[in-house]
């Protein structure tokens, strides 16, 4: 057994404990939380100046969706849409104070964090009157943001869809599970993703930075290319599954097998690596999917 698979299995392995439901999440709340049979949604909008080349950070709900999108302005636009559940209107105010998001900005950064239940330290700070019978109630918070195009982006979500476009620096993606839509031009991604269907874009003809890393344990990952892309692809299953390339200018080289496919497309380029721990890769044109 090589070394780079050992590597790559530990590295799967350490993002199963990543996400690992912390230990105070595994034990059963008591008393039960009522049954939530009313719903209240809340729209929430901010904005915040960050000059480009600075650092938007958000920390999501466990159960959400997140949408960025790169814009040509120095400025940090914040949609969220919180939806709380609970047995009575009462319990929804009470709710609606802890389940919610704070933002922390400089002039250089912006940080986006998610408060709720679900977060035992923040629970202590948040006060020992809080109702016992409201922990465990569904909640979700979906976020849309628009940020300058040139800026470094880290994302931690837990359970809901994540879309990128339009953003070029030091990008981080974290999530639990997600049907992840990126579309990615440049900079230094890395992701690590526990399930999903993934889908990466690059609707440029190179890569411009240094490249990228994304990390599925289990699901499926399609790559699309644009006709004529330069650039330097390793994609890896460390289990079970398959690698399907169907992209006409990426010829597998030397040290090449069926879970490993060491590729150049054009001239080469910026690396770009993928792992999927059980599932499927698949790499086509892009117009072809």
């Amino acid at each position: 057994m090589s070394l780079r698979f050992i590597n790559l299995t530990l590295a799967l392995i350490s993002t199963a404990f990543l996400f690992a439901p912390p230990a105070h999440a595994q034990k059963k709340q008591t008393p039960e939380p009522p049954a939530a049979t009313i719903s209240r949604t809340l729209t929430r909008n901010e904005s915040r100046r960050l000059a480009y080349g600075g650092t938007v950070t958000i920390t999501g709900a466990p159960v959400g969706s997140v949408t960025v999108e790169g814009w040509s302005r120095n400025s940090v636009e914040i949609v969220a849409e919180i939806e709380w559940r609970g047995a009575s209107a009462a319990d929804l105010d009470v709710l609606a104070v802890v389940n919610n998001f704070v933002i922390d900005s400089d002039t250089n950064a912006v940080r986006i964090i998610t408060t709720g239940t679900y977060d035992k330290n923040f629970m202590k700070k948040a006060g020992k009157k809080f109702p016992k019978n409201l922990y465990g109630l569904p909640w979700k918070i979906d976020y849309k943001l628009k940020i300058p195009q040139i800026c470094d982006l880290e994302i931690d979500s837990g359970v809901g869809a994540i879309k990128l476009a339009g953003v070029e620096g030091a990008i981080r993606v974290n999530a639990l599970q997600s049907d992840a839509d990126l579309s990615l031009t440049g900079g230094f991604f890395r992701g690590t993703i526990q399930r999903g269907a993934v889908s990466v874009k690059i609707p440029a003809r190179s890569w411009h930075g240094l490249g990228g890393m994304l990390q599925l344990a289990g699901g499926t990952l399609n790559i699309s290319l644009m006709p004529g892309f330069s650039g330097d692809i390793d994609a890896t299953i460390l289990r079970l599954g398959e690698i399907k390339n169907s992209y006409a200018d990426l010829a597998p080289q030397e040290g090449s097998h069926p879970h490993l496919l060491l590729g150049r497309a054009g001239v080469g380029g910026a690396k770009l690596s993928f792992t999927v721990g059980d599932g499927r890769i698949e790499i086509v044109q892009a117009g072809e999917q």
